[in-house]
Formats: C-alpha cells, structure tokens, sequence
C-alpha cells in the first residue's frame, strides 16, 4: 500500500510547487477582487449555496468569455489556453500504461 506522500499530485519540489502556489494565489486574489467585493456590495447571501450559485455562474464567465491576463495568452480565454494546450495523439500511437496489481 502507498503512503500519502507517494501518491501525490507532485513532487514537493520547491521549482515545482512554487509556480503552482503563485497560480492559486492570483485566482485567489482575482475572485477576491472581481467577484467577491463586487458581489458582496450588491446582494447579502442568506446561504452558501446561494454564495456557490453565483460564484459558479462568475466562473462560467471567467473560463469562456473573459481575455485571460497572463504572460504569452494574447487574450484567449482560460478554455481556449486549455483547448490549445491539449495534443491530440490516434489512439494507435498511444502508450499503453501498465497497470498495478492490486
């Protein structure tokens, strides 16, 4: 059986988790300012389901319709950044991972 720390999702490798942690942080920081502050001077939210309704409907908007601002993105959005990203590979020259025994 492994550990915890064998099956994560990176290595904690500080050239690794850094950039990671910039990313999660500008999100962050990016609901906090274009969508929380904006919200919260709007509307009073009864419920977090009602709080989860309207951050959902502000992350639609975020991934499709708004110009992403990083580095290299020449305006695309988050989805298309994805969508380009992705390599299509014919499923004949894939490699075939092995499987674990249980």
């Amino acid at each position: 059986m492994k550990t915890a720390v064998e099956i994560s999702l990176y290595p904690l490798d500080a050239h690794y988790v850094a950039p990671i942690k910039d990313f999660i942080e500008r999100l962050h920081r990016t609901l906090l300012n274009e969508h929380f502050r904006l919200k919260g001077r709007e509307k009073f939210y009864e419920s977090v389901a009602e709080m989860q309704v309207d951050l959902d409907a502000y992350l639609v908007i975020y991934n499709t319709k708004r110009p992403h601002q990083g580095r290299g993105m020449n305006g695309m959005t988050p989805l298309q950044a994805f969508q380009n990203g992705l390599k299509l590979t014919p499923k004949t020259e894939r490699k075939e991972e092995p499987k674990e025994a249980a």
